[in-house]
């Protein structure tokens, strides 16, 4: 529970929008993994200047779209940051001929992922859907570049739920931390706006001025259009000209330049709600259009590498994480040495630590070894991409529409040539304390949860009728055939006689191979009584070598052969195919014999204690454990909670008695998908894991049935946000085997999930109650629940409260209209496809199944059930699992005004 909930509050990656994604596969001097007899990517440019690139991929009959805009924020007008961002949004309410109603609806029966992001260069707009719907990706596309509606009532609409957006993220310390170091790094350049934008911005902004910045930018010659997946090129290429063809090229304003002037020291405070305090050291760093990205990419492995200085910390026991992080924007970057320390204690000796090794490093140079790793990395995972159809689509807009590239092979190239000087060149320049900005973010307790009455009565919310939405005729056409769903193809199976599961999936499309495993595991069930904690030190020794190399030898061990590898409850290994042997030998070694050291366990140990102190106290801590309490009985496993004092008294005993009994072979699956026949599969695990015995009996996991939870109110104050999170949980009485739990999830299709689901409707698009709002089922073996989640200003969460409850109320009441039952319908079975696109996403699953004592063939049974299932079903489940009147209300956010 702790490393869990630790992580999700400190995953730095996510609060400092991490690196960019990695580029597909590349040729280059150093041996690179490459897709099997490739089909070549095809490249166009058509009369209207419009940019086409087409990349096939094998791996599923899936197809992604991803039309890159080359504009974003710094264009804006004086005054109005946000304008891209408004304009992306307006992107979604209709354009001529194809209604926002008409858009929701096509996008909820295609069942793929569709989405949009705006940066300082460049809007993105992309679609994942099976192949046999490209032309409906199309033409929306070009529906949009050509007509869009900007509607005044649908902007008033809008503007409600991108403000709810904006106080989001005005609501999370990291936002606002890295806000305020963007506007001291690029001071008097269009970069010194974050792309948000502002509430006052957006107050003022009409649909005069975005239809402006519409007509000056959405043009055909300023697009890329990146299609990957399962089509053939030529075709596609056809259809992309008879689709955008006509549309005519315009006239583009002068691009906004970015020319930073020089930066002077400074430390900013910052209060935080999360549960350590963090020192966060930055410099400016080249872009990514910058002939010296490849090389500050390298400098920011080096400086993050788990054998380096930064790292260092943290075994040494002097922080509790520590990490680089690269910022990446088109004409500028952001570095980031960051380092956690104890709530309460005293930030300056980890600063002053933090300060000496980027001064020894500007100073002296890095490690070449290190150089060489990271090189060996980037290139590496140059392979890795053809094995998602979305990511692949990702790769190649970066590397064209982002860095200025022909292919994501002349970034293999620039890797390829990156030298040591070049990168000690690069850090003298960039890491000069005296153009470093430092950040101090303390924590600051956010009070103590407390019982309220909840907002009063109800008021009265009446929703607009639901009606079929009647669809262009070519969509129609696409979309309207849904066949019975068929068998989809299987992967092999096996049980090795000490129990152990493995799963194989082979796929030819690149020559890597990744292994995921889990050890079924339950700290609630499973902990000795007084020993709460116990399991994630455990968990977390592991990254402190095996028996047979120490930490930084088995972290090399995994950098020579450029492998990505992690041990412990949940393992994974990701290597390229010549090198998957050694990779495993090195994986089985980690796994069956951690070095589990005695000083490393005082660390880690220290470090959990001082971490617990501020977890308990803060806001996303009590959020949670609120949660959790409001579905629970009193007293049930899932309340334990580990304290401070507690795991101080751990002994290394505890631990290794720990790992001897819950880390065994028969509660373990593994995962095997890539460029691997299945026996050659089993022949590698049986010689790894094969002579893995269990010792003693086998432990208890799965937490008991629990009864019926009822309402509750509970507020928790967190005095550093400004919008309030809430959460409308409960528990629910029948499990994932029971066949009626098929219903409840075509039927949350229509209530919650995604943009044209009733509660989306509802409380955003007609009201802008909220930025976003989903409901929830969360199954277990033995248990379940339901939640709905949403996040709005205080003053908007009464009302958004109880039209979700409306909504809940209507779906017991009437049975879902023909339209809707078909919309969800032709969604979740095309979503069950779609989940093949990505061969992380198909050992995910597998491992879910698993977990759950599931079939693997579980999608196929799915599909068979949303194929016939009727409206009635829906309704008869929501009446007989679905309390209203029980769910609690738990809500986070700004303190009450006294």
């Amino acid at each position: 529970m702790i490393a869990r909930l630790f992580s999700k509050t400190l995953c730095l990656s996510l609060l400092l929008c991490g690196s960019c994604l990695v580029p597909p596969v590349a040729r280059a001097a150093t041996p690179v993994a490459t897709v099997a007899q490739p089909e070549a990517p095809l490249q166009a440019t058509l009369p209207n200047g419009l940019r086409v690139v087409i990349v096939p991929d094998r791996l599923a009959p899936v197809v992604s779209t991803e039309i890159n805009y080359m504009v974003g924020s710094s264009a804006a007008p004086a005054g109005f940051p946000g304008t891209a961002h408004a304009l992306e949004h307006m992107m979604f309410r209709g354009s001529k001929g194809l209604d926002r109603d008409q858009m929701a609806a096509i996008g909820a029966r295609l069942g793929g992922d569709y989405n949009a992001d705006t940066t300082e260069n460049v809007t993105q707009f992309f679609y994942t859907a099976p192949a046999d719907n490209l032309d409906v990706l199309l033409r929306i596309e070009a529906m949009r570049m050509n007509g869009l509606t900007l509607a005044a009532e649908d902007w008033m609409h809008e503007r409600g739920a991108i403000e709810q957006e904006v106080s989001r993220d005005l609501s999370s310390p990291g936002y606002v931390y890295l806000a305020r170091l963007q506007s001291i790094l690029f001071a008097g350049t269009p970069y010194e706006h974050d792309a948000l934008g502002s509430r006052p911005s957006f107050d003022r902004t009409d649909t005069a001025l975005l239809r402006r910045f519409y007509r000056q930018w959405y043009a055909p010659n300023n697009a890329i259009l990146v299609i990957t997946g399962d089509v053939d090129a030529a075709r596609t290429l056809a259809m992309v000209r008879e689709t955008f063809g006509p549309i005519p090229a315009r006239r583009l304003p002068a691009r906004p330049q970015i020319h930073p002037g020089p930066v002077h020291a400074q430390t900013l405070q910052f209060p935080t709600d999360y549960p350590v305090g963090l020192v966060a050291i930055a410099s400016r760093m080249p872009g990514q259009n910058s002939h010296d990205y490849a090389t500050a990419r390298i400098l920011s492995d080096v400086l993050s590498s788990q054998r380096g200085a930064l790292y260092d910390l943290v075994p040494q026991g002097r922080a509790l994480l520590s990490s680089f992080d690269f910022v990446t924007k088109a004409d500028a970057g952001i570095g980031i040495a960051i380092a956690a320390f104890p709530k309460g204690s005293n930030p300056a000796p980890l600063q002053a630590r933090m300060q000496d090794i980027l001064r020894s490093l500007r100073e002296n140079g890095v490690p070449s070894d290190l150089v060489d790793a990271a090189k060996r990395k980037e290139l590496a995972q140059l392979g890795f991409a053809a094995n998602s159809i979305s990511g692949l689509a990702e790769s190649w807009s970066e590397a064209q529409a982002v860095m200025g590239l022909q292919s994501p092979d002349d970034e293999a190239a620039a890797f390829a040539a990156v030298t040591p000087e070049d990168v000690n060149r690069l850090a003298r320049a960039v890491l000069d304390p005296q153009q470093s900005i430092t950040a101090i973010l303390t924590p600051r307790d956010g009070g103590h949860p407390v019982a309220d009455k909840g907002f009063g009565g109800a008021e009265s919310f009446a929703s607009t009728p639901d009606h079929p939405v009647p669809l262009p005729r070519w969509a129609n056409d696409s979309l309207r055939a849904l066949r019975p769903p068929e068998a989809s193809v299987q992967p092999a199976q096996y049980t090795l006689p000490n129990g152990l599961h493995l799963i194989v999936r082979p796929a030819s499309v690149s020559h890597t191979i990744n292994l995921y495993g889990t050890i079924r595991q339950n700290e609630d069930m499973q902990e000795p009584p007084g020993q709460e904690g116990i399991a994630d030190i455990t968990n977390e020794l592991f990254s402190y070598g095996s028996t047979t190399h120490d930490r930084v030898g088995l972290q090399k061990a995994f950098d020579d052969i450029a492998a990505s590898e992690n041990a412990g409850t949940d393992f994974s290994l990701n290597v390229l195919t010549p090198d998957f042997n050694r990779g495993l030998e090195l994986l089985a070694e980690n796994e069956l014999h951690p070095a589990l050291p005695e000083q490393a366990f005082r660390v880690v140990r220290a470090n959990t204690a001082a971490s617990l102190s501020g977890l308990l106290h803060s806001p996303e801590y009590l959020f949670q454990r609120a949660m959790q309490g409001a579905v629970s009985p009193a007293g049930d496993p899932s309340l334990r909670q580990a304290r401070p004092d507690e795991v101080m008294k751990l002994t290394l005993a505890d631990c290794r008695a720990f790992w001897k009994s819950a880390y065994r072979p028969d509660l373990t699956t593994i995962v095997i998908t890539g460029d691997i026949t299945p026996a050659a599969a089993y022949r590698a695990i049986s010689h790894t894991f094969g002579a893995w015995r269990a010792s003693g009996p086998t432990p208890v996991i799965d937490l008991p049935p629990r009864p019926d939870s009822h309402t509750s109110v509970i507020k928790v104050p967190d005095p550093s946000s400004t919008q309030a999170t809430v959460s409308l949980p409960e528990s629910l009485s029948l499990n994932v085997a029971n066949p009626e739990h098929f219903a409840l999830n075509l039927g949350n299709e229509i209530l919650g999930s995604g943009f044209s689901s009733r509660l989306y409707r509802d409380l955003r698009v007609r009201s802008g109650y909220v930025y976003t709002v989903r409901s929830h089922l969360t199954w277990k073996r033995h248990r379940s629940a339901y939640s709905i989640s949403f996040g709005a200003d205080p003053d908007q969460v009464a009302a958004a409260r109880d039209a979700a409850i409306h909504d809940i109320m209507a779906m017991q009441m009437q049975p879902v209209s023909e339209d809707e039952l078909t919309m969800a319908r032709a969604g979740m079975l095309r979503s069950l496809a779609l989940q093949s696109a990505s061969l992380d996403t198909i050992a995910a699953g597998y491992l879910h199944f698993s977990d759950l004592g599931l079939p693997l063939n579980q999608n196929d049974i799915a599909a068979r059930a949303y194929y016939t299932l009727d409206a009635m079903a829906i309704r008869d489940a929501f009446r007989k699992w679905i309390r209203p009147a029980d769910l609690a209300e738990i809500i986070k956010g700004p303190p009450a005004a006294p």
